[in-house]
C-alpha cells in the first residue's frame, strides 16, 4: 500500500510554545495592549538583529511594502521594477501609490531579480527596485545595489521570506535602502499578523512612521500652521502634512514577536537541517531539480521548492500535485508569475513568453512541507511519498 499521511502535513505552520503564550498573556494583563512599550522594543530588537538603524513595525508584510513605497515617494508618473515571480503584494504595493509596475525576469538559480533583465528596464521614471529574496535566498545584491546607486532610485527589498538569511556575511535587512519583513504564521517568526520595514535612513524612518499613523506629525519644530508659541499649539496639537494610513500594530502582536525573535536562529537552523535532508534524498533524481544556494550567502529556507523534469515524465505537474495531495502532503505552488494574472496582463498587455525564466519555473514548481516543528518521521514521510509518486510519474 502506498504511504499516506493522516492527518495531512501542511506546507507551513507556526511554532508557538509556552514562552510565547506567557508573553502575550502578560500584555493582556497590563495597561497597554496597543501603542505601548512592546512596539518600540520589538522594532529595536529586529533592527539590531539585522544590522539596521531603524525598525518600523506595521500590521502586515503588505503594509510594510506599501509604506515603503509611499516613503520612497512612488506616485503617479513614476515606475518601480518588480520581479515577475513574487506574491501579489509586491506589485500591489507599487500600484496602490499610483506608480506603474515594470516586471523583470528572474535568475534561474536564485529565482530573484536578474541585473541583466533589470538594466534595460530603467527609464527616467524609475524610482525604485523591489527585489524579492525568494524562498529565503538573497538576491545578487551587489549587482542590484550598483543599479540602485543611480540617482533617484531606491531599493526596497521584499524580504518576507528571508529574515535570518545573509549575503556575503551581511544580514538581510542591511542590504537595501529599505527592507520589508513579514511575520505571518508560516514565516521565520510570527506575530500572528504583522510586518516591519527596517532602514538605515533617519528621513525614511520618519516617513514610514508617519505613513503608519495617519500621516500624523507631532514634531513641533516642523509644524507649518500656527506660530509655535501660539496658544493653539498645546499638548494636544498635531498636524497632518501628508496623507497616511492606519497600519499600526499592537503590543500583543509585538510581545509575541519579541518572544519569537529569541528563537529565530533555532528556527532557521532547523529549516536548514530539513532542507539538507530533502536535498540529499532528491538530488540524485532525474525527475527532480532541487534548490541550490550560492556559496556566498545563506538562506532562511522559508520554502523548499522542487522543479519537475516534465520531459522525463508521463504525468503533468497537476497530476503530480494532486497525487501528493491525495497522499496527505499539503504541497503548494509559489507562485503564478504576476504578469499572467488578469489585472497585470490586461493593464500592461503581457502574455506567455514575456518572462520565460519565471514561466519555466512556475510550470515545473511544487513546494514541499517545511517548518521547524516537523519531525524526522515527517521528513521520512515526505521523502517516501514523493519518491513513490515519482516512480508512477516516470516516462
Amino acid at each position: 500500500m502506498p504511504k499516506t499521511r493522516i492527518p495531512p502535513l501542511p506546507y507551513g505552520h507556526q511554532s508557538i510554545d509556552e514562552q510565547d503564550i506567557a508573553a502575550v498573556e502578560k500584555v493582556l494583563r497590563d495597561d497597554w495592549i496597543t501603542q505601548g512599550p512592546r512596539i518600540p522594543a520589538f522594532e529595536a530588537a529586529v533592527a539590531d538583529r539585522v544590522g539596521a538603524r531603524h525598525g518600523v513595525a506595521v500590521s502586515s508584510g503588505t503594509a510594510a511594502l506599501h509604506s515603503a513605497c509611499l516613503a520612497a515617494d512612488l506616485k503617479e508618473g513614476t515606475e518601480a521594477i518588480v520581479p515577475a515571480l513574487t506574491f501579489g503584494a509586491t506589485a500591489a504595493a507599487v500600484r496602490l501609490t499610483g506608480a506603474e509596475v515594470r516586471f523583470a525576469d528572474i535568475d534561474d538559480e536564485t529565482l530573484g531579480l536578474s541585473a541583466q533583465t533589470v538594466d534595460p528596464l530603467l527609464t527616467q521614471e524609475t524610482r525604485a527596485l523591489l527585489p524579492v529574496d525568494f524562498a529565503g535566498q538573497p538576491c545578487d545584491w551587489d549587482d542590484l545595489n550598483a543599479i540602485g546607486a543611480k540617482p533617484g532610485i531606491l531599493s526596497i527589498a521584499d524580504a518576507a521570506h528571508a529574515l535570518g538569511a545573509s549575503y556575503k556575511e551581511q544580514s538581510v535587512g542591511s542590504l537595501a535602502d529599505m527592507t520589508c519583513f513579514s511575520f505571518h504564521p508560516v514565516k521565520a517568526i510570527t506575530t500572528a499578523e504583522g510586518g516591519m520595514t527596517v532602514t538605515g535612513s533617519d528621513s525614511l524612518a520618519d516617513r514610514l512612521r508617519k505613513v503608519r499613523n495617519h500621516g500624523i506629525n507631532r514634531d513641533a519644530l516642523s509644524f507649518s500652521l500656527p506660530d509655535q508659541n501660539s496658544e493653539d499649539v498645546g499638548p494636544w496639537y498635531y498636524e497632518i502634512q501628508d496623507i497616511g494610513l492606519n497600519y499600526r500594530i499592537s503590543d500583543v502582536h509585538c510581545a509575541l514577536g519579541l518572544s519569537q525573535l529569541d528563537k529565530l536562529d533555532m528556527f532557521v537552523n532547523r529549516r536548514s537541517v530539513l532542507a539538507d535532508r530533502y536535498t540529499a534524498a532528491f538530488s540524485g533524481s532525474e525527475l527532480i531539480r532541487t534548490p541550490q544556494i550560492k556559496s556566498d550567502r545563506s538562506s532562511a529556507w522559508h520554502l523548499y521548492v522542487i522543479r519537475l523534469n516534465l520531459e522525463a515524465m508521463v504525468w503533468s505537474r497537476l497530476q503530480v500535485f494532486e497525487a501528493l495531495r491525495d497522499r496527505g502532503l499539503g504541497v503548494q505552488v509559489h507562485y503564478m508569475p504576476l504578469h499572467l494574472h488578469p489585472y497585470y496582463r490586461d493593464r500592461y498587455g503581457h502574455q506567455r513568453g514575456d518572462f520565460p525564466v519565471a514561466e519555466a519555473y512556475y510550470d515545473a514548481a511544487i513546494t514541499l512541507p517545511l517548518f521547524p516543528a516537523m519531525t524526522e518521521g515527517d521528513v521520512d514521510d515526505v521523502v517516501d511519498i514523493v519518491s513513490d509518486v515519482m516512480k508512477l510519474a516516470r516516462r
